[in-house]
């Protein structure tokens, strides 16, 4: 077994410089995935907390992807073997929102990597810090963290599934279905080639999860669509944490309860576990 503590010693990747104008046509799509009546934003209106995720997106060529889907090498992914890759959570600091239209520089750098036992053995936690800027102007910063585990083929040691609980209180609660045609869509709109989302014979052969597995980001896009949909104020930040998967099929319930400065949020599948706690606060 590789101690993942030898395999990333030594590696700093180098920053990464990008630049994109952000253009209407993902907020169209994304709207009509969340069966919105219309686009969420248009051109030069605020761009939704968390939807750049559809933009920035990596080319890769086809014969550059590993058994998972997802590329074999990148700048930010670890030299880890039979590397198995699993959303942990992050965190998004507001300056300025992002207009449909806007030229965004995008400057993204390795802020950390640690080694954590856990459960089902070691894991190396990476994140990732995302500056995006108009111009000059600094209007987001972002942290991703991503947990990894080597996992060769055939050795399931998915996440253990806590006991479901109860609704929590809440002012707001938004049901989403899922399914296989939104997970692939979702797929589509971040060009995220993960097998788990849309294979579901690798998803439950190969790592060993009971079907197919709902996006992380998508759950928090939908912790997001509260303080969207109902808050009167802007967000100045957001930070959420992933603690266990969602699969295809379920409702995904989404809860915002108001909290001092800013709401409390967390969603679950029906009947089931919290699969994501997060929290937004408001801008003064």
């Amino acid at each position: 077994m590789t101690d993942l503590r030898d395999a990333v010693a030594g590696w700093r990747p180098e920053a990464a410089e990008t630049s994109e104008v952000i253009g209407p046509w993902p907020t169209e799509a994304f709207s009509g995935l969340l069966d919105l009546p219309g686009p969420a934003a248009r051109l030069g209106e605020p761009l939704p907390l968390l939807w750049h995720w559809f933009h920035f997106l990596e080319p890769v060529p086809q014969a550059a992807l590993g058994e998972d889907g997802h590329p074999a090498r990148g700048r930010f992914l670890p030299p880890i073997p039979d590397r198995r890759r699993m959303i942990a959570g992050g965190r998004l600091e507001v300056r300025a929102p992002i207009l449909l239209g806007d030229r965004i520089d995008r400057r993204s750098a390795l802020a950390e990597v640690a080694v954590k036992e856990g459960r089902s053995g070691q894991m190396a936690f990476v994140t990732v810090r995302h500056e995006y800027r108009r111009g000059a102007e600094l209007l987001l910063t972002e942290h991703q963290d991503v947990v990894y585990r080597s996992q060769p083929a055939g050795q399931h040691r998915p996440p253990a599934t806590p006991d479901p609980v109860g609704e929590p209180p809440h002012d707001w609660k938004i049901g989403t279905p899922t399914g296989p045609r939104q997970l692939f869509r979702f797929s589509a709109l971040t060009y995220n080639t993960h097998r788990i989302h849309y294979d579901r014979p690798y998803a439950t052969e190969v790592e060993g999860y009971p079907g197919l597995v709902v996006h992380g980001p998508l759950l928090a896009l939908l912790l997001l669509e509260i303080p969207r949909r109902h808050a009167d104020r802007p967000v100045a930040s957001f930070g959420y944490r992933l603690s266990s998967p969602v699969f295809s099929g379920a409702t995904v319930l989404t809860h915002g309860r108001r909290d001092g400065d800013g709401l409390a949020l967390s969603g679950m599948a029906e009947g089931g576990a919290t699969a994501i706690t997060g929290r937004a606060t408001f801008a003064r």
